[in-house]
């Protein structure tokens, strides 16, 4: 389980690198408010939650790099002032000593479009596709998934994928209201417009990855701005489509650990092929003087999350039976 901070301690042993970590920053210049189930939301505070994590990751000397995990600005905020509040928040990540790895949430495609993301956020791909894999070092392996390429977000209205998302939705949501979740029970819940999944072409790329990563004795991160296992995360802010990725995940034994952010309040589980998924907390959430993001240190046989005051330590030990010989 996530502990309290403070409880979880690192390793004698030095981990073979260190990461930093921060999940739904959604800066927007406008005054505090609150979610639909009324948790306050500070959403000009988030962006200096973001600076106290840099300068912490800064001083802490030994963060190779960091990772963003989506909704970098809120909904919120005014469509005329999106690209100048992305760009805002991006200004603050280039200040980390390290290179920074974004993703799409639903709120970054709320007020802009992908095509435009991609190259804002300096996504490290060869097109407008935002799904991509990086391996710090030869015994892991990073894959950042793009949660929204199959959605009713972020395409033209007379896009194909639009269409489809949107007559999922329908089959799936008896309400007007598709960002509403009422009237349906458990993981049925995840099926609302803030949601999305891993269309096909992405699916069978990450199959290609998690094939070379298992050939090369890699351990792999999977990172997404939505959640993949029910018992990490509030049903409704579930992947449409998270079982089709497990059930790839589920071929090999490289895949050690699942990050994701959307669901503000976190959450962790070990599902039953040992995989850790840990929901990050967010920045928004996180009253004036207090904060939400961490580091990871990561070892061949665990991960281990320090957070700071808002974000849980979490100790995630890998099943000795399904190390990678590394």
């Amino acid at each position: 389980m996530a502990a309290a901070n403070g409880l979880v301690h690192a390793s004698a042993k030095k981990p073979l690198f260190t990461f930093g970590v921060i999940a739904d920053v959604q800066y927007a210049d406008i005054p505090d408010g609150r979610s639909f189930l009324g948790v306050p939301r500070y959403y000009r505070h988030s962006i200096s939650v973001l600076q106290r994590a840099v300068s912490t990751w800064n001083k802490q000397g030994n963060i190779k790099f960091s990772i963003n995990f989506g909704d970098t600005i809120d909904g919120f905020c005014p469509k005329d002032k999106s690209l100048w509040a992305v760009q805002k928040v991006i200004d603050e990540f280039e200040k980390f000593d390290g290179p920074t790895y974004h993703m799409f949430g639903n709120h970054c495609l709320y007020n802009l479009p992908r095509s435009k993301l991609v190259a804002l956020l300096k996504m490290p791909t060869d097109s407008d596709r935002a799904y991509y894999d990086f391996s710090p070092c030869p015994e892991y392996r990073f894959v950042v998934l793009d949660a929204y390429d199959f959605s009713a977000l972020g395409w033209p209205h007379d896009h194909p994928v639009t269409a489809a998302a949107l007559k999922l939705l329908d089959e799936k949501n008896p309400n007007t209201d598709k960002n509403s979740p009422d009237g349906l029970f458990g993981v049925d819940r995840r099926f609302v417009k803030f949601n999305g999944a891993v269309g096909k072409e992405q699916l069978s790329w990450l199959n290609d990855v998690l094939q070379d990563a298992s050939d090369r004795r890699q351990n792999v991160i999977l990172c997404s701005h939505l959640p993949m296992d029910p018992g990490a995360v509030y049903p409704a802010a579930l992947m449409w489509n998270y079982d089709e990725v497990m059930a790839i995940v589920r071929r090999y034994n490289c895949v050690k650990a699942c990050f994701a952010g959307h669901d503000h309040k976190g959450g962790y589980s070990v599902d039953s092929h040992g995989v850790h998924h840990r929901t990050l907390e967010a920045a928004l959430e996180c009253p004036p003087g207090t904060s939400a993001f961490g580091h990871i240190e990561v070892y061949p046989d665990k991960l281990l999350l320090v957070g700071s005051d808002g974000m849980a330590d979490t100790e995630m030990c890998f099943r000795s039976s399904d190390r990678a010989a590394l």
